[in-house]
């Protein structure tokens, strides 16, 4: 674990993997609700926690530096089940990358329990994990210009739904009708930091 001063009340929090990064965000995320961490925000991305508005950084720098992290707990509740219609253009090159037929990527995928592990690229995107390894796949060697908003789509080791048109260079598998940012919702993100979320295969992708 590596801690980086930020500014003059933040710190970066660098580790070794993704799974680090959630348990570490986790383990914040306790502390403030305790009462023991008073901060701003705590931002997981993929191998770093960001804690901005810290009152004392230094002292926290001090305590965070080589320091041991608990697994992130299971996440309790209900996970969100998203419809979606596995009509995706590259879904029979993931296919073709995995070795199987196309029904069976559909199969794996909506067999998956994925968690959100950080949110970024735009609002309401969710960067999801939750497939073994042998299940990465590239990025399109040419980005599309325009990636319909709903979009299904996978990218090494993610997941993640487009929350709105844009250009992009993931693998697409599918579409969904689901609302993933909407400014009059409270919180207006569907996918947060640590949410679980299941894929449920539908013939007309409807509305969570």
């Amino acid at each position: 674990m590596r801690v980086l001063p930020v500014g003059e009340d933040a710190l970066l929090v660098e580790v070794a993997s993704g799974e680090d990064a959630q348990a570490l965000h986790a383990e914040l995320l306790r502390r403030r609700a305790e009462g023991s961490l008073s901060v701003r925000e705590i931002v997981p991305a993929a191998r770093t926690v960001l804690l901005d508005g810290l009152a004392d950084p230094a002292r926290w720098a001090a305590e965070l530096t080589g320091a041991s992290v608990p697994p992130a707990p299971s996440r309790t509740g209900a996970a969100i089940e998203l419809a979606v219609r596995y009509d995706g253009p590259d879904l029979a090159d993931v296919a073709a990358h995995w070795g199987v037929s196309a029904q069976e990527v559909v199969r794996i995928h909506a067999a998956t329990e994925f968690r959100v592990a950080f949110c970024g690229f735009a609002p309401g995107f969710g960067y999801l994990t939750g497939l073994p390894p042998r299940y990465d796949v590239p990025r399109r060697a040419t980005p599309r210009t325009a990636v319909p908003a709903g979009s299904v789509a996978l990218a090494g080791p993610y997941t993640g739904v487009y929350p709105r048109s844009s250009p992009g260079g993931w693998q697409l598998i599918g579409t969904t009708r689901a609302v993933l940012w909407d400014h009059a919702r409270v919180p207006a993100a569907l996918l947060t930091p640590g949410t679980r979320v299941r894929f449920v295969a539908v013939d007309g992708a409807g509305a969570v």
